[in-house]
């Protein structure tokens, strides 16, 4: 990220005082909220960007995988592979109480 101003920078600042010139003390109380929130942001647009590169790279992963609906398996397949184990396990028996 390319920014204009640091946190050393805001920090450093030194202010020209005029016949009425600003209240110092004020100032300072001001540059240390603005440099909080810089650093806040900062930080924030950090998060932000590693967890978009982090969803990219899981987007990418998924688009890899081939989809389960691309084999072909429907709910009637899977029924009938459910009844042909039925049958291999129980066998005859299952039928024969019919």
């Amino acid at each position: 990220m390319d920014t204009k101003l640091e946190t050393k920078t805001i920090l450093e600042k030194e202010f020209k005082t005029g016949l009425r010139g600003y209240n110092q003390e004020e100032v300072d109380l001001f540059l240390d909220d603005v440099i909080q929130d810089y650093e806040t942001f900062k930080k924030t647009i950090t998060d932000l960007r590693n967890e978009n590169e982090r969803m990219k790279a899981e987007l990418a992963s998924e688009r890899k995988r081939p989809a389960a609906s691309s084999a072909g398996t429907t709910n009637f397949d899977l029924l009938k592979r459910i009844s042909n184990l039925e049958k291999h396990v129980f066998g005859s028996k299952l039928f024969d109480q019919e």
